[in-house]
C-alpha cells in the first residue's frame, strides 16, 4: 500500500502537546496509611496492551499504548495511581469470558478482573474497556468483505459484551468504568483503486453500525464511551486536495500502521500518535479529568496513601 506517513506530524502532533498540558492535580480530600492505594485497571484486547509492529513486522506488546499514555495523564491529577493491565491480545467477547487464548490464575480475563475488582486492598477508581474488534476483523481482508461473518460477528460482541460489563458493574465497588469504540483499520483499502474505494466504503458503514451496537450497551449500563471513531474522522470522506485522498483514510495511514511499508505494514494496530488520539477520546470521559462534560472539582478528589506504578501479569 501507499504509505502517507509524512503527514503524520502536521495534522496531529499537536493533539499530543494539548493532552500533556490538559491535566493539573486535583489533589485529594484526605490521607491516611490505612488507606487503600488508588488503581487504574486496564481490560481489553491488542490495543489495551499498546501492541504495535516491530521492524520485522511482527505484533508485540509496547508500553506505548493508550493505556500507558492514559496512565501517564491520570497519575498526576490522582496522587499514588497505580496500573494493572490485564488485557489479551486477539481477544474476543468471548474468550474475555471463557479463556483459551492468553493465561490466567482465575481462567479467563473476566474472572481475573472481577477477582482484582472485589479484593478489599484494592480501591479500583477507573476501569477501561475495548472489546469486540477481534469478533469481526478477521471477516474483512484487504480485497474482500464477508458480511454474514460481520454480522454474526456484530451480534455476538454486543450479547457478550452486556455479560461482561454486568459482571464488572456488579464487582465495581463505584468504580467509574469507560468503554470504547473502534476506528475502522480497513479504509486503507480506498488506495488500491476501484474496487478498494468500495470496500472501504463497506468497512465504513460496518463499522459505524458496529460501534452503534456497542455504545448503545455501554449506555444501557451507563457507562460513557470514548469516540474513537470521531477522533479518527471514520466517517469523513472530505477530499484533501493536495494528497488525493479523503480526510478519513488520511487519518487512518497517520494513525496506524495500515499504510507502511511491507514489511512492518499493513499493520491495523495504532502507531505511537495514534494511541495519544485515543487518549484524547478518553478524555471528556472521565470523571476526574478538567476536561470531564460535566465536570466537578469536588467529584474526583479520592482517598490515597501514595504508591507506586504497579503493572501484574495476568497470572
Amino acid at each position: 500500500m501507499r504509505s502517507l506517513g509524512r503527514i503524520r506530524k502536521p495534522l496531529w502532533t499537536g493533539v499530543v502537546a494539548a493532552l500533556v498540558v490538559a491535566v493539573a492535580p486535583v489533589g485529594a480530600t484526605q490521607a491516611g496509611a490505612a488507606a487503600p492505594a488508588p488503581y487504574y485497571l486496564a481490560l481489553g484486547d491488542s490495543l489495551s496492551q499498546g501492541v504495535q509492529p516491530n521492524s520485522s513486522g511482527a505484533s508485540v506488546e509496547t508500553d506505548r499504548g493508550y493505556v500507558d499514555d492514559l496512565y501517564s495523564v491520570y497519575k498526576q491529577a490522582v496522587p499514588g495511581l497505580r496500573l494493572v493491565k490485564l488485557g489479551c491480545p486477539g481477544e474476543t467477547t468471548t474468550t474475555m469470558i471463557d479463556g483459551g487464548i492468553c493465561s490466567y490464575t482465575e481462567g479467563s480475563q473476566l474472572a481475573q478482573a472481577l477477582s482484582f475488582l472485589r479484593n478489599p486492598r484494592h480501591h479500583v477508581v477507573l476501569v477501561t474497556l475495548d472489546i469486540g474488534a477481534n469478533n469481526v476483523d478477521d471477516c474483512v481482508t484487504a480485497s474482500s468483505l464477508d458480511l454474514a461473518c460481520v454480522e454474526n460477528g456484530i451480534t455476538q460482541a454486543a450479547s457478550e459484551l452486556r455479560i461482561i460489563l454486568g459482571s464488572i458493574r456488579a464487582a465495581a465497588r463505584g468504580a467509574q468504568v469507560v468503554g470504547m469504540n473502534y476506528y475502522d483499520p480497513f479504509l486503507a483499502a480506498w488506495l488500491e483503486g476501484s474496487a478498494g474505494r468500495v470496500l472501504a466504503g463497506e468497512s465504513v458503514t460496518l463499522t459505524t453500525t458496529f460501534n452503534s451496537d456497542l455504545d448503545s450497551v455501554y449506555a444501557a449500563f451507563g457507562d460513557p464511551v470514548a469516540d474513537v471513531q470521531s477522533a479518527f474522522h471514520t466517517t469523513d470522506w472530505t477530499p484533501i486536495p493536495l494528497l488525493g485522498v479523503p480526510v478519513n483514510v488520511a487519518a487512518i495511514c497517520a494513525l496506524t500502521w495500515m499504510c507502511a511499508p511491507f514489511p512492518v505494514g499493513p499493520n491495523i494496530h495504532a502507531n505511537d500518535l495514534g494511541y495519544w488520539v485515543i487518549v484524547g477520546a478518553f478524555l471528556p470521559e472521565i470523571r476526574f479529568s478538567p476536561l470531564h462534560r460535566q465536570w466537578n472539582p469536588a467529584r474526583g478528589r479520592i482517598v490515597t496513601d501514595g504508591g507506586r506504578r504497579e503493572k501484574t501479569s495476568r497470572g
